[in-house]
């Protein structure tokens, strides 16, 4: 059960992917659709109580096509319970070389806690503080400014796949996981077998490798699906998803911004990663990144946002 739960958390980082890389390189804004597209980004909607970055000099100018990055934090809402940022992923996008740079955090990253005064695991960040924690500790450990953050809930994924009609991919490796057998070949997925498709590694020899390679495909899928033009005549489906699920400090005129001066970075997605050794410390596992590893990914993200 607690292997199960996990990889469902993991999914989170699909969910994440596909919202930030939507909303980047989405298709053009139609009059016909522009109230339900204000209705569920007045929904998503959430400023969050936090100053600008103090790792930039100047404010941000989207008109300008200046280069920006977003915080995903892929996170497993209870009642009664904050949850914890399970998945956090890094997106850089740069308009002049017309590139997406996504750099994966592994939860147990052992980092300063940035306005909590202690160590510990990257995801805790939020627990202890939210999303404001979160973007200071991200912004300490890899030393660049994040300037906008996604918060998904997990249950989005599988609505926002079905909103976009299902995906179709091809699958190289045959094998049955809770369920459902997926057979060599092109196969047609909705939400629920999509995060199935995603979920599996264990039997996979690729190990994560191949679970991530699966991740791709759907990530790959919806963006195909999301830009037909077949898919408008869905747009209320997936701007209802979009809405239910998702909280960000974009604003609609912002949403409007990258989607106008940004799109084409969409279409060259890098991903990025970090690496580290895992040990125990009093009895907890973490991973320990090197110091020149962590200025190796500084380094990679200062580049792509011209710093």
């Amino acid at each position: 059960m607690r292997t199960e739960k996990k990889q469902s958390k993991k999914w989170l980082k699909t969910i994440g992917i596909i919202l930030a890389l939507v909303v980047i390189g989405g298709g053009a804004y139609a009059f016909s659709i522009y109230q339900s597209l204000t209705s569920a980004v007045d929904t998503m909607h959430q400023p969050i109580d936090r100053e600008k970055s103090k790792k930039r000099a100047e404010e941000l100018t989207l008109t300008k096509k200046e280069p920006f990055s977003i915080l995903m934090l892929g996170v497993d809402e209870r009642s009664g319970d904050r949850g914890r940022s399970d998945t956090m992923i890094v997106l850089t996008v740069n308009p002049e070389n017309n590139s997406v740079k996504m750099l994966s955090i592994p939860r147990d990253t052992r980092t300063e806690i940035i306005g909590h005064g202690t160590t510990d695991k990257m995801n805790h960040a939020y627990a202890f503080g939210g999303v404001e924690m979160s973007i200071d500790t991200v912004e300490n450990f890899l030393d660049i400014p994040i300037d906008y953050y996604m918060q998904i809930n997990m249950e989005g994924f599988k609505d926002i796949v079905d909103a976009v009609g299902g995906v179709t991919v091809n699958n190289d490796l045959d094998f049955t996981y809770e369920g459902v057998h997926f057979t060599k070949g092109p196969i047609n997925l909705n939400g629920e077998k999509a995060l199935k498709y995603s979920r599996m590694r264990y039997d996979d020899p690729r190990g994560d490798f191949g679970r991530q390679l699966r991740q791709r495909q759907i990530i790959q899928a919806v963006l195909v699906e999301g830009a037909s033009l077949s898919t408008l005549t869905n747009y209320n489906d997936i701007f209802t998803a979009l809405g239910k699920n998702v909280k960000t400090n974009m604003t609609f005129d912002e949403m409007v911004d990258i989607q106008k001066h940004y799109k084409d970075a969409a279409k060259n997605v890098e991903q990025m990663t970090i690496t580290g050794s895992g040990t125990k410390i009093n009895d907890i596992y973490y991973l320990i990144v090197s110091d020149t590893e962590q200025q190796r990914v500084q380094s990679e993200l200062k580049t792509q946002l011209g710093l």
